[in-house]
Formats: structure tokens, C-alpha cells, sequence
């Protein structure tokens, strides 16, 4: 059921019904990776290369490429820190965006159903926020875990597999529950969004493919939930 779901949710990324979802989560996912960078590059500056400079005053031309080397070093460790800010941006484009995917994949692929609600706007931004600043919190605590051998890798992966299947999986049954609901399905089907939730964190380790997890993520917990709908009424 988890890898069916996370294959519909693949191929819905080039579903010619998906595109213009695609290209507003893609332009504002790099737009605000994009503004982070230059806001992380701005901060660096302000605050590193004055120290830099009076620890290094009226020093020869050695002294210019010591502050080269510095933004170099600099650069990476931006680059290092935006990684880790691919997750949160991932969730605050999960409220704004879910709608419209699921919309796109219930009207296409579950055409006699009853088709889900979409949330008001307000609550939409609320929800956007509240993961946001959960995922945000738990991959502080994953980077705090990098330093710790042998289980920093493990930390990325289990901190957003944790997260992002419970989160994603929520707003995709939000659609048709109350929250309070959603997190009782969530909770009754623990172990399988949790397994769910690795995939898009495996996804989300892909540089340059980690830009599409939104449209993955939302398609795939989608499928999922339609999945376990399905089995549960069967089951009655």
C-alpha cells in the first residue's frame, strides 16, 4: 500500500493535470530557499566579517585571502544549513498547495467519490504555520544529532519521516475529517504513515529533486489516505 501510493504520487508530479500545481510549488519553493540564502549570506556578513576584520586589522594582502577563504567556508556551511531548511519550507508549502493537488488527483483518479473539502484559507495558513514551525523545531533537534557519531544520518531520516508522514498524512485527511479525527486515523495507522513518511524523507535527501517533496508528499499521503479508507470500509 505505502510504495503503490508513493508510485501514484510519483507520476502525478508529471501528470499533465498537475502542471500548473508543479510550477507554483516549485517557483515559490525556490523563492523562498532562495530568500533564506541571501538573508543567511546577509546575516554572515553582518555579523562574522566585522569580527573577522578586528581580529585581523592592518594585517598584508595574506590578510584579503584569509577573508576569502572565510566566505568560502562560509558559503558551504550556508549551503549546509539551507539543506536543513528544505524540510520546514517543504511544510509550509504543504497547507498551501494540498488542495489544489488533491483536487487535481480526486477528481482524476477517484472521479465517483465523494470529493474532500478544502480547508478556509485561514485555517489553511494557521496549519502551514503550526507545521512549519514543528518541522523547523525537530530538525534543530536532527542538527544538534549530526554531531553525535553513528546516528546522525538516522536522525535526519526518523526526525523527518516522523514529522512529515504525520503531518502531510493529517492534512491529507483533514479533507474529509475534523482535525481531532485526522489524528485519531493518524494514530490508528501509526506504523504505516510513519514507513510513509521515510519515503518522502528519502526523497527529500535528492538534491535538486527534494524541490518537488510538496507535490510528492501531498499526492502520495492522498493516495494513502484514499487507501486506507478503502481497506477499512472493506473490512467492515
Amino acid at each position: 500500500m505505502i510504495i503503490e501510493a508513493a508510485r501514484m504520487g510519483g507520476s502525478n508530479l508529471l501528470a499533465p493535470a498537475s502542471r500548473s500545481v508543479l510550477f507554483k510549488s516549485l517557483g515559490l519553493t525556490i523563492l523562498l530557499l532562495a530568500g533564506l540564502w541571501f538573508g543567511l549570506g546577509e546575516l554572515f556578513s553582518m555579523i562574522a566579517m566585522p569580527w573577522l576584520e578586528a581580529l585581523l586589522p592592518g594585517l598584508p594582502d595574506w590578510a584579503g585571502w584569509a577573508g576569502t577563504i572565510a566566505a568560502i567556508i562560509a558559503g558551504i556551511g550556508l549551503a549546509l544549513v539551507l539543506a536543513l531548511f528544505i524540510a520546514p519550507v517543504t511544510a509550509a508549502m504543504a497547507g498551501l498547495y494540498l488542495d489544489d493537488i488533491a483536487e487535481v488527483i480526486e477528481t482524476r483518479d477517484y472521479p465517483d467519490d465523494t470529493p474532500g473539502q478544502s480547508m478556509p484559507l485561514g485555517q489553511s495558513i494557521k496549519q502551514s504555520l503550526g507545521f512549519l514551525l514543528v518541522v523547523g523545531l525537530g530538525n534543530v533537534f536532527a542538527l544538534i544529532l549530526l554531531l553525535v557519531p553513528g546516528i546522525n544520518l538516522a536522525a535526519f531520516f526518523l526526525v523527518n519521516g516522523y514529522l512529515l508522514g504525520r503531518e502531510f498524512f493529517e492534512f491529507a485527511a483533514m479533507r474529509f475529517m475534523s482535525p481531532a479525527e485526522a489524528k485519531r486515523l493518524r494514530a490508528r495507522n501509526s506504523t504505516t504513515v510513519f514507513f510513509a513518511g521515510l519515503i518522502i524523507a528519502a526523497f527529500l535527501s535528492v538534491p535538486l529533486l527534494n524541490l518537488l517533496t510538496p507535490m510528492f508528499a501531498a499526492g502520495m499521503m492522498v493516495h494513502l489516505n484514499k487507501m486506507i479508507a478503502a481497506k477499512a470500509a472493506g473490512g467492515r
